[in-house]
């Protein structure tokens, strides 16, 4: 191949590169403004009733838009880790704008996803997802304490009953 259709081809492979980047960037959602306690609750009863039915036991976390905590309970007889992971999932949902199945799945998926593992504080672990109002993210929930996948349900599932 000659050197100037190579070097035309890398041009046009790295233009469409950042154009996917760039359109990907835009339809992340926008924040609105910060979940209230009185929400948050909401949000932390209705993952705890969850959990109670199927005999489940977790710690909860809502952050706010800040990735700040606004509400963390965690269930008699939880396991002591999953205080912290819970919180990592919440930050991680808010901070990155997406649930945090879809980091675990940039990892699993390897290759250029792997680079993610470099980004400190991070949850790539099922079960935190963004909380939103109008279509704008006020604040985040993560859950901790059964499987990744569990945590997971719990979290769609809280999510569903307080929209």
């Amino acid at each position: 191949m000659k050197p100037t259709l190579l070097f035309v081809l890398i041009l046009i492979t790295s233009c469409a590169a950042a154009q996917n980047q760039s359109s990907a960037a835009q339809s992340l959602p926008m924040y609105g403004e910060s979940i209230s306690l009185e929400k948050a609750k909401k949000v932390v009863a209705a993952a705890q009733a969850f959990a109670i039915g199927k005999q489940w036991i977790i710690s909860v976390a809502i952050v706010d838009t800040g990735g700040n905590l606004v509400l963390l309970e965690t269930m008699d007889n939880t396991q002591r880790a999953s205080i912290d992971i819970a919180i990592g999932k919440a930050k991680t949902a808010n901070n990155f704008k997406r649930p945090t199945k879809a980091l675990e799945d940039a990892i699993a998926g390897g290759g250029a996803g792997l680079r993610i593992l470099a980004v400190p504080g991070l949850f790539p672990i099922e079960g935190g997802e963004p909380i939103y109002a109008n279509g704008k993210i006020v604040g985040a929930i993560g859950v901790s304490g059964m499987s990744a996948a569990q945590d997971g349900e719990i979290v769609k599932a809280a999510l569903a009953a307080t929209k």
